[in-house]
């Protein structure tokens, strides 16, 4: 027995993905078969849902561009141990 399903798409996310899923010789309706399939099988969702997670936004880079360059100026403390650095954080604080 088969049924429809019925799913809104963005128009331009569906050109998109209509033309990548032609060039493969497949229509739309094998596509999603396959997917379900995949899902049916592994039970799993067979798409990585970490997209760029280990690629910095920008925000990220630029504060990773600002630590270089103070490090670079010598505006940054450097510490040769993590008790050193709780020492010295401990004694700023403390004249606060």
């Amino acid at each position: 027995m088969s049924v429809n399903y019925s799913v809104r798409l963005d128009e331009n996310l569906k050109n998109q993905a209509f033309s990548v899923i032609e060039e493969y010789g497949l229509t739309p309706a094998q596509v999603i078969k396959m997917f379900f399939r995949q899902i049916a099988e592994t039970r799993a969702i067979p798409v990585s849902l970490r997209y760029k997670s280990d690629e910095p936004n920008e925000e990220t880079q630029r504060a990773m561009r600002e630590a270089d360059e103070d490090f670079a100026a010598g505006r940054l403390k450097v510490y040769n141990s993590n008790q050193e650095m709780y020492e010295d954080l401990k004694k700023e604080f403390a004249n606060e």
